[in-house]
């Protein structure tokens, strides 16, 4: 139970369910450290997949706010279709995922239900300590998801031509230098 974590969140997007799986499913799923960059520092394909993505194996390196790092693979255990899809977890976090989408009038409701063990060994020692903070942290990176998530799907409904306001960039990772450092 310590390290044993449960997350159920939930994003509400402008948009329509093939525009939300057309980011969250992108065939180039790297294409994520470009749109989530305060979460996703480097993903690296393993294996390529069948139909919807089914298969596909992903080596992860993510981060929240707090200043530690994860290693992990994402195993997609159930191809994206218009009702979402679900992953498995191997590394640092152990566990499964499962994305839901649900198109409500203008917006998508986006469900995301993480439940996940920490084996990294600062994770795991520490979790009967740290527990909140590490939630926290976890909220966080999904809030910096939802925001990252509008961000993108506002960019890539411009079109070429006319005048367009600018769209920001999306949130950087925090402790930036810590990072670097981790990279090399």
């Amino acid at each position: 139970m310590g390290r044993d974590y449960s997350f159920l969140t939930e994003w509400r997007v402008a948009g329509t369910v093939d525009e939300v799986k057309a980011v969250l499913g992108d065939d180039d799923w790297a294409a994520v450290t470009r749109w989530w960059p305060s979460v996703y520092l480097a993903m690296t394909q393993i294996e390529e997949g069948g139909a919807g993505g089914l298969g596909r194996v992903l080596d992860l390196y993510t981060k929240g706010w707090l200043p530690y790092t994860l290693r992990w693979t994402l195993h997609v255990t159930e191809p994206l279709t218009d009702a979402g899809y679900a992953l498995e977890a191997t590394g640092d976090l152990e566990g499964t995922g499962r994305w839901t989408f649900r198109q409500d009038g203008p917006e998508v409701v986006i469900t995301y239900d993480w439940r996940i063990r920490a084996t990294k060994p600062l994770l795991r020692r520490l979790s009967w300590l740290l527990r909140p903070a590490f939630g926290a942290n976890h909220h966080w990176a999904m809030r910096r998801g939802e925001e990252s998530l509008r961000l993108e799907l506002r960019r890539r409904r411009q079109t070429g031509a006319g005048p367009h306001s600018p769209i920001p960039p999306p949130p950087p990772p925090t402790f930036r230098w810590l990072i670097r450092q981790r990279m090399s």
